[in-house]
């Protein structure tokens, strides 16, 4: 999962490993940058909001600023101008996979899917899209189907970090979890993997109750209080009695929109299951 992996993604490690970024490694921490870019990024989506409403037929200028508007953690806003966008270009397949891939990421998964189906062709598969109907399938309950689109996907970006980590943590939502540690060794091993891939394998072995480890993966991207933060949220989900259904109902809880940027959903079983893409 974010994309994804908000899956994510965002996502169920974002709930469990609670102090994870949202943003690749080499971003995190970097507090007094993203301070002083924050409103020229605000002004930047003002402008592109602007622009949008005195023309939003301007397809391009509605792709840009759903663009904006998802990059600066507003995905509602961007569900509504690319629902606006597919309704006027419905046979516009860049619309309506930018489209389906929001639904994922706001938690409308059914819509998601209905939208995504159009998205792209069977003669002329996208495997983001297929990474993304993968995500709506995990959070729908439906982990067979959802890994079959992850392997589609794989046919078309072999050893995609990406991809095998969700079909890792698809794996683990089906309680398969020998399965899920080696798919998502895989993703880890790869040297494009980022810290939301660490993060998910992480999360898997913490299911495994293999915590040690678990917290290795965990502190090469956090900061050590994050890192045990992160590994005592993990030991309380696992120690739950019922955990299983907890884990689903976290899950469906960390793939709803935030009120504000999570410091998580880089890290979420499901939504990230990540739609990236």
């Amino acid at each position: 999962m974010n994309t994804a992996l908000r899956l994510s993604a965002a996502a169920l490690v974002a709930l469990a490993l609670g102090a994870c970024q949202t943003r690749a490694p080499e971003t995190t921490g970097s507090i007094g940058r993203a301070a002083a870019r924050a409103p020229l990024e605000r002004a930047e989506v003002e402008a592109l909001g602007a622009r949008y409403r005195e023309n939003p037929n301007d397809l391009g200028g509605a792709m840009r600023y759903a663009q904006a508007l998802r990059a600066t953690d507003q995905r509602t806003q961007a569900a509504a101008v690319l629902q606006q966008a597919a309704l006027r270009n419905p046979r516009n397949q860049a619309v309506l996979g930018a489209y389906g891939k929001v639904l994922v990421e706001v938690g409308r998964f059914q819509e998601a899917q209905e939208v995504l189906q159009n998205a792209h062709t069977p003669s002329q598969p996208d495997w983001r899209i297929l990474s993304a109907q993968g995500s709506a399938a995990d959070q729908l309950g439906d982990h067979a189907r959802a890994q079959g689109f992850y392997e589609a996907a794989l046919k078309i970006r072999p050893e995609e970090p990406s991809i095998l980590s969700n079909l890792g943590l698809s794996y683990a939502l089906a309680r398969r979890l020998d399965q899920a540690e080696t798919v998502s060794r895989r993703a880890a091993a790869n040297p494009a993997a980022d810290a939301r891939v660490r993060a998910n394998l992480a999360l898997v072995l913490g299911l495994k109750g293999r915590f040690p480890e678990a917290e290795a993966l965990l502190r090469q991207d956090l900061p050590p209080a994050e890192a045990e933060a992160s590994l005592a949220s993990l030991r309380g989900l696992v120690a739950q009695p019922n955990r299983w259904k907890a884990i689903e109902a976290a899950d469906r809880a960390a793939a709803k929109p935030a009120a504000k940027p999570a410091a998580t959903s880089a890290a979420a079983l499901a939504a990230a299951v990540d739609p990236r893409g």
